[in-house]
């Protein structure tokens, strides 16, 4: 991404978070002064990164417009708690299934555990 210039709006927004900042006694006055100076002479985006760096939100809207968004991680069985239990415990639950049905029916369905097997090895074969 490319490094770009400040405008003097971007400038201001950046002196009002650091006020922000010192109203709720996260910088003092003297780091407050050394840190505006900085900000006052930037030119570039990039120059305002280490100011802010070791400071929470609200972040200046230059650093956001910036920023690069986090890879979203990708869910077979989607986010809510169901896919999250499915996720899970689909390995464990599977193999008991198999299991019990083996006992059921004395061993006559022994295929009953080739998917589970089949399944485990495709799902251990696509993570590598």
């Amino acid at each position: 991404m490319p490094d770009l210039r400040l405008s003097d709006d971007e400038r201001q927004d950046a002196l009002d978070v650091l006020s922000e900042h010192v109203r709720t006694g996260r910088l003092d006055i003297d780091e407050y002064g050394s840190r505006s100076a900085k900000v006052t002479s930037a030119k570039l985006v990039s120059e305002l990164v280490p100011l802010f760096d070791d400071l929470p939100s609200p972040r200046p809207s230059a650093l956001l417009a910036t920023a690069r968004p986090q890879p979203a991680v990708p869910s077979a069985a989607g986010n809510g708690k169901v896919g999250s239990f499915v996720m899970r415990y689909s390995v464990p639950l599977s193999i008991a299934l198999a299991v019990i049905v083996l006992i059921v029916t004395r061993g006559r369905l022994l295929i009953v555990f080739a998917l589970p097997l089949l399944l485990i090895l495709l799902s251990g074969w696509r993570r590598r």
